[in-house]
């Protein structure tokens, strides 16, 4: 299907290059347009309030901060994350004959091209990238003072939200993180399908302009259409359809958009808990050519790695492991000695597959690790060991556990349940607080640094995930082990398991400098992949402890 649809791609880019600058049939010339009064600052407040006054807000040029190639980046995740690296190559290839298309024909050019290039082919009903992976990147390139303005509107319903990216990449963004109303209009174009693919193939841009005239006259107002762009997307915002509806348009100076900052994590009008995606960078052009020339050499080193750390005692591999870039850090002192006849529980957050190793690495002794769900590829190669598989039973996740405590051997588990690579901490699940006996629980605090990569997916194949951490240039692990916490009156009866559990999730965060939520292991999955995260029957088989 998808080779069908590369001749459409390739049409598209002739079209793109052939007819630029040309008007729809019966349509006037743009220069038959009357342009809007243009002032050199954000829109006041004053100028907003109007019940029937509707502004029109550039997304590209005035939400998010100036940078070049701003729209490249994102159509490459597009192309990574959703498609593959093939692809996304592909799109690196073509970016000179792109860059020149859009000096030639405007920016609307160089989108349809790169549209046409990161979606044909790529299925309809599993592309989530527009979901899990380009809010995280969007919402640090928000301008705080950019939103202030567009808040500034007296209706929320009567802001019209106007981007050249396609629909798909940028409503979930709008609705989901900025919160902006469904009774106001995402004015962006579809990507056309057929048989449950993209085409890659872009709307005109008439198409939306009659859907926003028709939201800018909603509501009986008097068609007080405002427009608010910045820097260089003014000349482009003003060919577009939608110039043609507004009487005003505002446009900040280059100094003062200059003295713009971004949005902070804490303004955030929905937290960034949750995102997908193999990539911890935005891939502009000269990033997205240092990761292509890297790849090869990272493949070879993720299994020069992983050979030594599953050959070599921890004492040297961590020496020669570091002068490669893969690094860990102990942070404060190491918990007393806990070998006896009762082994130690261990509970840390969740933040990668290999978090038990990092702790086996800082007691210098081995581990026993728990997990629900764990690829058979990543078990094999576990340095630790074959990890014990939990079912999602009670019962029999505990009784699992406590064999293994009784027999001498230490225990980490993750009551998280699955990974969060932001600075929240999930939900615990509170089985650890009954099983810590007299010995107690030690909470563990984990944090990663991830220079290229993260080692961590939800829709992708998770059997891959230790050798994408491996390939990173530089990757780091702290370690910090907390103060015991007693678990005997959980066993006494006289606390609740989930107070202790609650209780050890907020050490960890307060050391970490994370925040406490109660979002667990199916909101993650059903945000970014559409399940609740239930492992088929098919998965990884439990082994038994004997």
């Amino acid at each position: 299907m998808a080779k069908k649809m590369l001749p459409a791609a390739a049409n598209e880019l002739l079209s793109a290059l052939l007819h630029t600058g040309t008007t729809a049939p019966g349509r006037s010339p743009r220069a038959a347009r009357s342009s809007p009064a243009v002032h050199r600052c954000a829109p006041p407040a004053a100028r907003l309030a109007g019940a029937g006054t509707t502004l029109v807000v550039d997304v590209d040029g005035a939400l998010l901060l100036p940078r070049r190639s701003l729209s490249f980046a994102y159509f490459m995740l597009v192309a990574l994350e959703a498609g593959s690296f093939l692809r996304g190559l592909a799109l690196l290839l073509l970016y000179p004959a792109i860059a020149l298309l859009g000096a030639l024909g405007g920016r609307d050019m160089a989108v349809r091209a790169m549209a046409a290039v990161a979606f044909c082919g790529l299925r309809v009903g599993t592309f989530r990238a527009g979901r899990a992976v380009l809010p995280r990147w969007l919402l640090e390139d928000v301008a705080a003072e950019a939103l202030e303005a567009a808040r500034r509107a007296g209706d929320p319903a009567r802001v019209v939200w106007a981007s050249a990216m396609p629909r798909v990449m940028v409503e979930p963004f709008l609705r989901e993180y900025l919160q902006v109303p469904a009774a106001a209009a995402v004015a962006a174009r579809e990507v056309k399908t057929a048989w449950g693919f993209y085409t890659g193939l872009m709307e005109c841009r008439e198409a939306t302009s009659s859907a926003l005239r028709k939201n800018a006259a909603a509501g009986g107002g008097d068609g007080d259409v405002v427009g608010f762009s910045a820097g260089g997307s003014m000349a482009e915002f003003l060919r577009s359809p939608l110039a043609s509806i507004c009487k005003e348009l505002y446009v900040p100076s280059p100094e003062e958009q200059s003295k713009w900052r971004r949005l902070p994590r804490r303004d955030y009008p929905n937290p960034l808990v949750f995102h997908d995606g193999r990539l911890a960078f935005l891939p502009t052009p000269l990033a997205a050519v240092a990761m292509f020339m890297w790849l090869p050499l990272g493949a070879v080193l993720s299994v020069a790695r992983l050979a030594v750390a599953m050959v070599l005692p921890y004492r040297y591999a961590t020496a020669l492991l570091a002068a490669t870039g893969q690094s860990w850090r102990l942070r404060g002192a190491l918990p007393p000695d806990s070998r006896g006849a009762s082994g130690q529980l261990y509970a840390c957050n969740h933040r990668t597959l290999i978090d038990p190793v990092y702790v086996s690495i800082a007691l210098d002794r081995q581990v026993r690790a728990v997990s629900y769900s764990l690829s058979r590829l990543s078990d094999m190669l576990s340095p630790i060991g074959r990890t014990v598989h939990l079912a999602r039973d009670r019962a029999r996740d505990g009784a699992a556990m406590a064999r293994l405590l009784g027999r001498g051997d230490s225990v980490v588990v993750c009551p998280e349940g699955t990974t969060c690579r932001e600075p929240y901490l999930l939900r615990f699940s509170p089985l650890f607080a009954e099983l810590g006996g007299e010995r107690g629980v030690v909470p563990v605090a984990l944090a990663v640094e991830n220079s290229m990569f993260y080692g961590t997916t939800a829709s992708g194949w998770k059997g891959v995930d230790p050798f994408y951490y491996l390939s990173n240039p530089r990757m780091c692990y702290t370690v910090e082990f907390l103060d015991r916490v007693d678990t005997a009156a959980v066993g006494e009866g006289k606390a609740a398991s989930t107070d202790v559990a609650n209780s050890v999730q907020r050490l960890i965060a307060a050391a970490l400098g994370y925040e406490c939520t109660m979002l667990t292991r199916k909101d993650k999955y059903l945000m970014l992949v559409g399940n609740d995260g239930a492992v088929a029957a098919a998965a990884p088989p439990r082994r038994q402890v004997r």
